[in-house]
């Protein structure tokens, strides 16, 4: 067997927004997995907003995912065929939600500076459009975190800069929690807490007090 994760052990507190940083191959995706309950861990605990999805049945750890966590993805993976608003749309017809789906949808899209393009699809949008489409449809169903997986990594300086923006500012207006995986030093030091994962082992958990920005090496 080999061993992938080892001993990591950290905690988020509600509208956090925390980085976490390591080499390739050290773990990041793994331990996003692993949070989101794509992943399912050897041993040890995961608790989402106080709910334990550890060991969870897939049935309801599905409903629990879909209230609970919010996921971006470097590659935006939106539907092709369906515009911005039926891609928002999507997890609100999964579970119970209060409202409209389209209603909330417009709305999640407004938040992100898209309400003009409701009805474009994927393949009419920008690299940093789509970006913004994947953030509405994460924070759609108000989820107690937000999890990124390098967000960053396909978009232009200009569009990443205006995505991080957008996510400061979005953490402001709703108070949601992001976790971002990410090997850019800039990304991280845009984030309150940064954790530091090396060999499937966590290095440093953001703890210790630092400058604004400060980035441990």
């Amino acid at each position: 067997m080999v061993e992938i994760l080892c001993g990591v052990d950290f905690r988020i507190e509600r509208g956090e927004f925390v980085a976490l940083m390591g080499p390739s191959g050290s773990g990041k995706s793994t331990l996003l997995g692993v949070v989101a309950g794509l992943d399912r861990p050897n041993e040890g605990q995961v608790l989402v907003d106080g709910i334990d999805i550890t060991a969870m049945p897939e049935s309801r750890l599905a409903v629990v995912r879909n209230a609970k966590i919010g996921m971006v993805f470097q590659a935006f993976n939106l539907i092709p065929t369906l515009t911005a608003q039926e891609n928002v749309e999507v997890p609100l017809y999964v579970g119970d939600h209060l409202g409209s789906p389209a209603a909330r949808a417009r709305e999640m899209l407004a938040l992100v500076g898209l309400e003009h393009r409701l009805d474009h699809r994927p393949n009419q949008l920008s690299g940093g459009e789509q970006q913004r489409v994947a953030i509405a449809r994460a924070l759609a169903t108000d989820p107690a975190i937000v999890i990124a997986d390098e967000p960053t990594g396909n978009l232009d300086a200009a569009n990443g800069e205006r995505l991080l923006e957008l996510i400061g500012d979005l953490r402001t207006r709703t108070g949601a929690t992001f976790l971002i995986a990410t090997h850019d030093r800039e990304v991280a030091g845009r984030a309150e807490r940064t954790l530091v994962i090396v060999d499937g082992r966590l290095r440093d958990d953001g703890t210790e007090v630092r400058h604004p920005g400060e980035v441990p090496a």
